[in-house]
């Protein structure tokens, strides 16, 4: 039976971001480059030779992150132990830098493959550490002065309740703050 209305047309999709895009592609080009390496040192040299690099990155990667973890698991005892003892931990160590990139340096180099291991030995140097955390911070601190006002903030100030229903009712959060003259209370939100 037709009624004459029209019938409502899909929600349009989204646009799809550049990084969802090539990151796939990217990840596909990085495992083909990996294989095709391995299969050309071993056609060089010997597949005993290809296992022994890959065994090396392994054990090495392993050491690596060990390391980095000790590391940084003591540097948090001792900020914890400073905090305790009433002392405020110093804000910016130098020799605190590079965990993280040292963690994913040890990381990459148990990835099996050439071009991983190399990406990996190069995260371990120090200057390169610098460079990129360097680099991290400045792309991180442009992408803050980049956004807009309320994305963030406008999700921890709106609330979603749940009916038994199952329909999603918007709310908003009201905090008490100690001090503050009692306020009537709001009209309820409607659509």
């Amino acid at each position: 039976m037709t009624t004459g209305a029209q019938t409502p047309l899909p929600p349009a999709r989204p646009k799809r971001s550049r990084l969802r895009t090539f990151l796939p592609l990217g990840v596909a080009a990085w495992f083909v480059l990996e294989v095709w390496l391995l299969t050309l040192v071993a056609g060089a040299t010997s597949g005993l030779v290809v296992l022994l690099v890959l065994l090396a990155g392994l054990v090495l990667g392993s050491v690596v992150i060990k390391r980095a973890g000790r590391r940084a698991f003591r540097k948090l005892s001792e900020a914890l132990q400073q905090q305790q003892s009433g002392g405020m931990p110093d804000a910016a160590r130098p020799d605190s830098e590079g965990n993280g990139l040292m963690m994913l340096g040890g990381l990459l180099l148990m990835i099996p493959g050439l071009v991983s291991d190399a990406v990996g030995l190069l995260l371990l140097l120090p200057p390169v550490q610098k460079a990129v955390s360097r680099s991290a911070e400045r792309t991180f601190e442009r992408k803050l002065r980049e956004a807009r006002p309320g994305t963030l903030g406008g999700a921890f100030q709106q609330a979603r309740m749940r009916q038994p229903d199952g329909k999603v009712v918007p709310g908003e959060v009201i905090r008490d703050e100690p001090g503050d003259t009692p306020q009537p209370p709001r009209p309820p939100l409607t659509h």
